[in-house]
């Protein structure tokens, strides 16, 4: 078949030369498939003299079906008032209700009084205006037709049936309607047009009126409609903007995985396909730009595939490539796929290893990343913020990335081109090797201006990550390097100006809220976050807060049946046995741990019977229970189980949980979900591992903080709790003030919630 080489919209398609196909064409470019055209006369306002309209009997049945179907719409309101009201506007429903009784009746007489119709005819055409109803009531009450249109639905219909009584096509008029009217035409019912001429092309247009409106559904398009003869156009319209999408149609053996395959004049298409085919495909789609640029060929790709370390090494060298594109407005195909390969091998391939092997002597736990360059050991960093152990990042991944780049951390990010380095100060910032970082610049105004770009421009970036990073660090900075940290608010209150001043309502609130943050660090500011920006305290809880209505804080600890929550449990009721406080066993659940001096504190745990028997579970859903009836409101949650027992807590830990702790190994990785059980709630949690030593101390220091009635000021508490707990591992736990990524998510939401919904 011959192509025409056509010119749309800056891309070149390949166009075959079928009159459909030139239909298609003719379409897009004149632009005659924008919505709301009215192309026909219109139906009179009142209805003709209908009298004398009376059918024989043998098609008063038809007319009876048209009636029954006008009634169902007009009480779809409910309503036995003869009143169409779908919208809220009278004089619209006014002319909707004068269109389904005056004009649909007035049609009905038309078709008998027409002296050129065959009885045939007529029937075929009555059962066409009441399956015309039928659709229109279904479509409307699913959204897929606005009721509005009816009108233009009644006049497309009428044209179609006039050029059909001629014997003519009905396709130029299809053409030219929106895509709501001409769905309601050629789909609500076969019979009526079925041999018309224009019948069949006139189903592939409304399908190309749809794929107009919904290029994303290309290929579910195409699976529904196999034998579009257009199919191969849509396809090479949408490749490149869907490649992902192609890939997976590209392997599938049916019409669609064909139309794809069969396409060799596009290099774009044909690689990808030819990918598609191979059983190692995903592991080519992340280097998809450099194929077909022919930087790169499958036959290279394949020499490393089967290497772990080799294959994250390419992975790399293309992503520094594709970012430097970047730069020079060039966006690599499969960019978005290359970034979650490489983190997904940096976390399977590295990070999973070393984390696992931290008992292990360092020349053994990271002998895996020994072959990485400094660029590859920062994308390692980068990509699995949150999963990586703090050893593995301090003891590991960042000297051995220093050493490699010579102590030149400079050299390091030009050479990567700055990407996410935002990602990487945060990090940095939070395992305290930022100082060190900054001092290995050579010319440290070099540094300087790096921190400055740290904290500008946040409003010009994609989404809230960035800013995130920025949140984030700063709890970690004004700790360890206070005179950056005050660099850093200083450069906030600057782009907050600069933002005022060009009306810039996302950067007004990005600024806002991170100045607000950090100064609320200082309790000499005397910042008031709830009064500021409508969200709790971030660094204290006040002891008020935690205390109901009698004025005693409750603690609800959840403990496990097995062999380390028995031990744990026996451990914790140790840690009450003192004239402090006074346990009460009476219930066979639950124990009650009670202060017997200073201010009321109340810590009720569950006993933890054999998980085996579910009576542990029995006994929190129990306890849970009691809580409701006797209106017990637990403001802190303590959990004593393993990783794989937190979701239970979450599930069961009351939504008013002022403070949570996390005892269990990974518990970080599980913010968001206690956030959305309590959206105010302040989280202690590890990154790695949970451990006894750990979650002991914490516990007395706090129980200790509330009998006496202070407010948990978390900087100096943090300080204490480490005095008491300063073991392996400490550092792997993360305060609540260091969590200000997510806090930093919520006050912006909750600033930006009306504008971001418009």
């Amino acid at each position: 078949m011959s192509v025409l080489r056509i010119k749309f919209a800056g891309r070149i398609l390949m166009i075959a030369k079928t009159r459909v196909h030139i239909l298609i064409v003719f379409l897009l470019l004149l632009g005659q498939l924008v919505a709301g055209q009215t192309l026909f006369i219109s139906f009179p306002d009142t209805a003709k003299n209908v009298s004398g309209c009376k059918p024989p009997k043998n098609r008063e049945l038809f007319h009876d079906y048209i009636n029954q179907e006008q009634k169902k719409l007009l009480s779809a309101d409910g309503k036995d008032d003869n009143q169409y009201t779908p919208t809220r506007d009278e004089e619209i429903n006014l002319i909707l209700t004068r269109a389904l009784t005056n004009r649909i009746d007035w049609l009905q007489c038309s078709i008998e009084n027409d002296s050129t119709l065959t009885g045939q005819n007529k029937v075929r055409y009555l059962r066409g205006i009441e399956n015309l109803l039928k659709f229109f009531n279904v479509n409307t009450r699913a959204n897929n037709v606005n009721p509005v249109l009816l009108p233009d639905i009644i006049t497309a219909y009428e044209a179609c049936m006039e050029k059909d009584k001629e014997g003519r096509t009905i396709e130029g008029i299809i053409s030219k309607l929106s895509y709501e009217v001409a769905l309601s035409i050629a789909k609500a019912d076969r019979i009526t047009f079925e041999k018309n001429p224009g019948y069949k092309p006139a189903q592939d247009i409304v399908v190309l009126k749809y794929w107009q409106l919904h290029p994303e559904q290309t290929f579910t398009i195409l699976r529904d409609n196999p034998d579009l003869p257009f199919a191969d156009s849509l396809v090479r319209i949408v490749a490149k903007k869907y490649p992902v999408q192609l890939y997976n149609y590209a392997q599938a053996s049916n019409r669609v995985g064909a139309i794809i395959r069969s396409i060799k004049d596009d290099i774009f298409i044909s690689t990808i396909a030819r990918m598609a085919k191979s059983k190692s495909g995903q592991q080519y789609f992340p280097f998809l730009d450099n194929i077909i640029k022919g930087k790169l060929t499958i036959e290279q790709i394949d020499s490393v595939e089967s290497d772990s370390v080799q294959y994250y090494k390419l992975l790399v060298k293309t992503k520094m490539d594709y970012v430097e594109r970047i730069l020079n407005k060039d966006t690599a195909f499969a960019y978005k796929e290359l970034t979650e390969k490489m983190e997904k091998r940096a976390k399977d391939v590295f990070v999973t290893t070393i984390n696992g092997l931290h008992e292990k002597p360092d020349e053994v736990r990271f002998k895996c990343i020994q072959p990485l360059s400094a660029e590859e050991l920062y994308y390692l960093a980068v990509l699995t913020d949150g999963l990586i152990y703090t050893s593995s990042y301090t003891k590991g991944v960042y000297p051995l990335m220093m050493k490699k780049i010579n102590g030149r951390a400079d050299s390091l990010l030009i050479s990567l081109h700055f990407d996410h380095y935002r990602k990487f100060i945060s990090q940095a910032a939070a395992y305290n090797t930022l100082g060190e970082f900054l001092s290995s610049f050579p010319d440290q105004t070099d540094a300087d201006y790096l921190m400055r770009a740290f904290v500008s421009r946040l409003e010009r970036t994609d989404g809230l990550e960035d800013g995130v990073d920025v949140a984030d660090s700063y709890a970690s900075i004004v700790e360890t390097l206070k005179p950056r940290a005050a660099e850093m608010l200083k450069n906030v209150q600057l782009n907050y100006e600069r933002n005022i001043s060009e009306n810039n309502p996302k950067g007004i609130a990005i600024y806002n809220i991170l100045n607000k943050l950090f100064l609320s660090a200082d309790s000499a500011n005397n910042i008031d976050l709830t009064k500021e920006l409508g969200i709790p305290p971030v660094y204290n809880v006040p002891f008020s807060s935690l205390t109901d209505s009698t004025g005693e804080v409750v603690i609800q600890v959840f403990f496990y049946g097995d062999k380390d929550g028995m031990m744990d449990y026996t451990i914790f009721q140790e840690m009450f046995n003192n004239a402090n406080w006074k346990i009460d066993k009476s219930n066979k659940q639950w124990i009650v741990v009670r202060s017997a001096k200073g201010k009321p504190v109340s810590l009720y745990a569950n006993i933890p019977f054999d998980e085996e028997t579910n009576e542990d579970d029995n006994a929190q859903k129990a306890l849970g229970a009691y809580f409701e009836k006797n209106k017990i409101v637990p403001t802190i949650t303590i959990n004593r189980g393993h990783s794989y027992h937190a979701e239970t807590t979450i599930d069961y830990m009351s939504p008013l949980s002022r403070i949570v702790f996390m005892g269990s190994c990974g518990g970080f990785h599980l913010i968001d979900a206690i956030l959305k059980k309590s959206t105010d709630a302040h989280i202690i949690a590890s990154k790695q591992i949970g451990k006894r030593d750990i979650n002991k101390p914490f516990l007395q220091l706090l129980t200790e903080k509330l009998r006496a009635g202070s407010n948990i000021d978390w900087i100096p508490f943090w300080r204490e709790f480490k005095t008491k707990a300063d073991t392996d591992g400490f550092e792997d736990y993360i305060p609540p003030y260091k969590n200000l990524g997510a806090i930093f998510i919520k006050a912006y939401k909750k600033e930006m919630g009306d504008e971001e919904n418009k």
